[in-house]
C-alpha cells in the first residue's frame, strides 16, 4: 500500500449551471475555489473550462485564451498546484481540446481511453437526454497522446467500464503509450461501471502491475464507501463539485473544500498521509514547480 494519497479536486464539471449550484466559472472564481481545495489537502485540480459570457457559464469552452487565463489564475493562487485538464469531447472535431493543451501545457490531462454509450433514464421511463455515444476510438486516443507528449503532459487514462481498463494495457503493448499508465476508474455514470466498492479488486487485477490508480465516483451517498475502500487499497482519491454535492451524512456542500476534507479523513483513517503538491509531483514523475 502506498503510504501517501494524492487528492484531486474535480473543481467545476462539464454542464452544471452556476445559477443553480455554487460551481466556479471565471478565472477569479476558479482561483478562489482551487485555493480552498488546496488548503483542504488537494494537490491536483481537474478542470473544465466554461464560456465566460454572462448567462453562458453552464456551457463548455475550448477557447485557448479562456483555458490559459483559468490555469494561470489557479497556479498563481496555489503554488505547486498540479493542473489536470479535461479533453473530453464528443464527435470527430476535437481540435479545441488539442489547442487548449498546447496553450496551457498542463502537468496532467484526462485521456478518455474508450467509447461509452452515454445514457440515463428518468424515473418515468424516458431518456434524460437523447442517447449518445461518447466516442473515443483508438485513433482519437492516439491523437491526444501524441499532443500530450509534445506538451510534456501526463495522461490520466479515464476508464468508464471494465473493457476500457483492459484497453489501456493494449495501448502500452502496441507502443501507443510508453511508460506506466495512470488509471482513473470512473464509477457511477449510469451506463458505465456502478459505484460499487466490490468492483475495485477486479479492476486492480486488470490494470498493469505497479501502475498508479485512482477512483472517480459520481453520485450521492453511494460514492463514499468506494472512496473509503479506495483509500484502504492504496488508490489515490478524487472528489469535487463535478462529481457530487453531498457529504456522507447527506449535507449539501457549497464548496469543494468539505469534499476534499472528507477524502483526507478517509486517507488518514486508512493509515496514509495526504501527499503535498511537491510529494505528488515526485510520485507522478512530474517536474518540480
Amino acid at each position: 500500500m502506498s503510504d501517501k494519497a494524492i487528492i484531486t479536486c474535480a473543481i467545476t464539471g462539464v454542464l452544471t449551471d452556476p445559477v443553480q449550484h455554487h460551481v466556479p466559472v471565471t478565472p477569479e472564481q476558479l482561483a478562489a475555489e482551487a485555493r480552498r481545495a488546496y488548503d483542504a489537502g488537494a494537490s491536483v485540480v481537474h478542470v473544465h473550462f466554461r464560456q465566460q459570457t454572462p448567462g453562458k457559464g453552464h456551457l463548455p469552452s475550448w477557447d485557448p485564451g479562456v483555458a490559459k487565463a483559468c490555469v494561470d489564475a489557479m497556479r498563481a493562487a496555489c503554488p505547486g498546484l498540479i493542473i489536470n485538464q479535461t479533453t473530453g469531447v464528443v464527435g470527430p472535431d476535437y481540435q479545441g481540446p488539442l489547442d487548449c493543451l498546447r496553450a496551457t501545457r498542463p502537468e496532467m490531462a484526462a485521456c478518455n481511453a474508450g467509447s461509452l454509450n452515454y445514457l440515463k433514464v428518468r424515473s418515468n421511463g424516458t431518456w434524460a437526454w437523447p442517447p449518445m455515444l461518447f466516442d473515443n476510438q483508438p485513433a482519437k486516443v492516439k491523437d491526444f497522446l501524441d499532443v500530450m507528449v509534445e506538451t510534456g503532459t501526463l495522461p490520466e487514462f479515464e476508464c468508464f467500464d471494465v473493457g476500457i481498463v483492459r484497453c489501456v494495457r493494449m495501448y502500452v503493448e502496441t507502443g501507443m503509450y510508453r511508460g506506466l499508465p495512470e488509471y482513473n476508474f470512473v464509477m457511477g455514470v449510469e451506463s458505465g461501471m456502478p459505484a460499487d466498492p466490490d468492483l475495485l479488486p477486479i479492476l486492480l487485477k486488470l490494470k498493469i502491475d505497479g501502475a498508479p490508480w485512482q477512483a472517480t465516483v459520481i453520485g450521492r451517498s453511494e460514492i463514499w464507501p468506494v472512496h473509503r475502500r479506495t483509500a484502504e487499497l492504496g488508490g489515490h482519491l478524487r472528489s469535487g463539485l463535478e462529481d457530487t454535492f453531498y457529504l456522507p451524512d447527506g449535507t449539501k456542500v457549497t464548496s469543494n473544500a468539505p469534499l476534499i476534507e472528507q477524502l483526507a479523513t478517509y486517507a488518514r483513517e486508512a493509515g496514509r498521509e495526504v501527499a503535498s503538491p511537491n510529494q505528488a509531483r515526485q510520485m507522478l514523475g512530474l517536474a518540480a514547480a
